[in-house]
């Protein structure tokens, strides 16, 4: 899965894999994609564009992690920094990233990185991995996962609230893995009526 830490919806989504991993013999592994990148040079409203600017910052450090120290502690960085970004509704910024980093056991310092572009040709790569297989037109979550044929199949998705648990959440697997394994199938959309629901 490649995620933003900013969104609430990728965050929604881990937190359904994480379930998934639990009922299907499924490994999860989690990486990093960046809306950042993916609205440069994008006319954003103003507000979105400030948020942007801001997502600079978690990214390089989730980047910076995953470089220095593994994807298992990505993962532990992405489950304390989206605790705090989503849970607990902390602003983005040094003292979160601190944060995060401490509770999984990493040195604070490390920090230091969201402010300078000492990782930015990683990030990129990264993001440019998970995007490629999907396109441009979508943002975070995307999963790519084995298809029927054992051939790899990429999608945005799937938007969900809240994440399902036990048997459901492997279910919804299985009804995703099917759809983005049919030749040829693009979407379905339906209008949200309920925003993020973190439990």
């Amino acid at each position: 899965m490649w995620f933003d830490p900013l969104c609430p919806w990728a965050w929604i989504a881990s937190r359904w894999l994480l379930e998934v991993e639990k009922v299907r013999d499924v490994d999860i592994r989690f990486h990093v994609m960046s809306l950042s990148v993916l609205n440069e040079g994008r006319d954003l409203p103003e507000e979105y564009q400030e948020l942007m600017n801001k997502g600079w910052g978690p990214v390089r450090v989730c980047v910076a992690v995953e470089q220095q120290h593994g994807q298992e502690t990505l993962a532990k960085l992405y489950t304390a920094m989206g605790t705090r970004i989503h849970l607990g509704k902390e602003q983005l910024g040094p003292e979160l990233f601190k944060a995060a980093l401490t509770d999984v056991g990493l040195d604070p310092a490390l920090a230091g990185v969201a402010d300078t572009a000492e990782y930015d040709e990683a990030l990129r790569a990264s993001h440019e991995a998970g995007m490629r297989p999907v396109g441009t037109d979508v943002g975070t979550p995307v999963i790519h996962a084995p298809g029927p044929d054992g051939r790899q199949v990429a999608f945005f998705g799937p938007v969900i609230t809240p994440a399902p648990k036990g048997e459901a959440a492997g279910r919804l697997w299985d009804g995703v893995l099917l759809v983005a394994g049919t030749p040829g199938f693009y979407e379905l959309k339906r209008s949200r009526e309920l925003g993020p629901i973190f439990d």
